[in-house]
């Protein structure tokens, strides 16, 4: 079968290593792709225009090269493709596409959509108030924090790579925060409209999965779990960036919280969505915030999360598109995974989530990268003449199998010894939290 893989980042890359595995996969396309995808058994880049998969014209062009090219599976990695409705257009066409469509989408795309779909189907989750006004929403944070010393966790509502949620921990930086977004538009139309909501401390999961929902029938299956790292330093400190690292599966996840969120958040959410009457036939993201052994969900997201999936696709251990034909038809699916953990810590650009160097040569020691047994998931590098150099802020992925999560940690980080570029920067305790 040929495989057509749209987006441009680290989880795109893994996609297509892993399809690549199968012996039902003759070729991959990846639209745009990146220098990782068009090295990749199978694989070959599709130019998309302005690299723009979001776009209207992007996705016409990939509608009628799917068409021509007798494509028998699309699988769209990123968000903005589906809040832009590219899963409408496929299947307007008649083309096979994982993924929901364009209100499915809004789960990720409005947080005020997704928080009124929590509260409606009772899964669990903060507490919270919208707005769309800058004066109400001061009121409210000024209100709060005259009450109450407990931080503030303020969230544009739209889609903003992974920055868009402050935790204010007085009304200074709540302030800052709401004129940014709501006034300065420092996230575009992201942040007109804000959700503010309390504060839960405890740790944090990620639960991806797959769903497949067909005429309100189907089902969710959750995978195995993962961490992300959001902070920009060691122990949780900085600013939030579209993550540092993941491992897989978490240690700490005990078999009572796995229960928990299954009965108090995965179950009412496949209610949901069949009360929705969404067409939902891909993946989604569970961000979960775990305290007293009960599960609050953060947020969803309408597909794999980046680097959550370099850490787990490594570890299944079944036909991906097995999995994928599974979605399509709504059907029960067994996941089968391997023993063993993945630690996945990313390499970013110096200034990174700021303004950062791009262009920066890429060295790699293969022999000693071998060595560890460690794979390489590119993002934001591309390739010419002279090599492999950086060009975003998150660059790359190194991630690597262990028995335990001890081991797979040691075997990342002697990977990423292996790899140097100026300004390289990264976290030294993704998957070590004590």
């Amino acid at each position: 079968m040929k495989i057509l893989i749209v987006g441009s980042g680290g989880r795109e890359h893994a996609l297509a290593w892993k399809f690549a595995q199968s012996d039902k996969v003759e070729k991959i396309y990846a639209a745009p792709g990146n220098c990782g995808t068009a090295a990749e058994a199978k694989c070959e880049n599709v130019p998309v225009s302005g690299n723009d998969p979001a776009s209207a014209k992007g996705q016409e062009e990939l509608v009628q090269f799917a068409g021509r090219e007798k494509i028998d599976l699309t699988v769209v990695g990123p968000e903005l493709p589906l809040g832009e409705g590219i899963v409408d257009r496929f299947r307007a066409a008649g083309l096979k596409i994982i993924g929901p469509d364009k209100k499915a989408a809004q789960l990720e795309t409005s947080k005020i959509y997704s928080k009124a779909f929590m509260k409606k189907y009772g899964i669990r989750t903060a507490g919270s108030s919208d707005f769309t006004d800058m004066t109400a929403a001061l009121k409210y944070a000024q209100d709060h924090f005259s009450a109450a010393s407990a931080p503030l966790v303020i969230k544009a509502d739209g889609l903003a790579a992974g920055k868009g949620v402050v935790i204010a921990q007085n009304m200074q930086e709540a302030e800052s925060t709401l004129l940014a977004f709501m006034k300065e538009k420092n996230l575009g139309a992201a942040g007109a409209s804000v959700i503010m909501e309390e504060f839960i401390d405890g740790k944090e999961v990620s639960v991806l999965a797959a769903v497949g929902i067909v005429s309100g029938g189907g089902t969710i299956l959750p995978f195995i779990s993962a961490r992300d790292h959001k902070p920009r330093f060691d122990g949780g400190k900085g600013p939030n960036t579209g993550g540092m690292g993941a491992i897989a599966p978490v240690p700490d996840f005990s078999p009572a919280e796995q229960q928990d969120f299954i009965v108090s958040i995965l179950q009412p959410t496949l209610n949901g969505i069949k009360a929705e009457a969404l067409d939902y036939r891909g993946f989604i993201f569970f961000g979960l915030m775990i305290k007293n052994e009960k599960c609050y969900l953060l947020e969803y997201n309408a597909r794999l999360g980046d680097p959550e999936t370099q850490a787990v696709l490594p570890l299944m251990d079944f036909d991906l598109p097995d999995l994928c034909a599974a979605i399509l038809a709504g059907q029960e699916f067994t996941l089968k995974w391997k023993e063993g953990a993945v630690c996945a810590p990313v390499a970013v650009a110096e200034g990174y989530p700021g303004k950062y160097r791009k262009g920066d040569l890429i060295n790699i020691n293969k022999p000693a990268l071998e060595n560890t047994g460690a794979k390489i998931f590119f993002s934001g590098a591309e390739r010419d003449a002279s090599g492999i150099r950086t060009s975003g802020g998150r660059v790359l992925t190194v991630s690597a199998f262990g028995a335990d999560a001890v081991q797979a940690g040691a075997n990342a980080y002697s990977g990423l010894k292996a790899i140097s570029f100026n300004g390289m920067g990264y976290r030294n305790d993704i998957g070590r939290e004590k």
